[in-house]
């Protein structure tokens, strides 16, 4: 398979936080190709990682504790 050329990446840092979305969303499920996680971390930027990891996490644990309370009040 052919990497993409370097201005390639460059030409596609607009988006980089949807791209960002999209890596945090798939390492919360556990699966990404090493060769796209590489791609991925070389357009994004580490700040919009962070942003979205942190954003998944708290929904992640606010839909727990809501779960809980509502397993718990029946």
């Amino acid at each position: 398979m052919s990497q993409p050329a370097p201005d390639s990446l460059n030409a596609s840092k607009g988006g980089s936080f949807l791209r960002s979305v999209k890596l945090v969303a798939w390492a919360f499920l556990g699966i990404r190709k090493g060769s796209e996680y590489r791609q991925d971390f070389a357009v994004v930027k580490p700040l919009h990682v962070v942003i979205v990891g942190v954003l998944f996490t708290a929904v992640f644990v606010l839909s727990l504790v809501a779960l809980v309370n509502w397993v718990v009040a029946e």
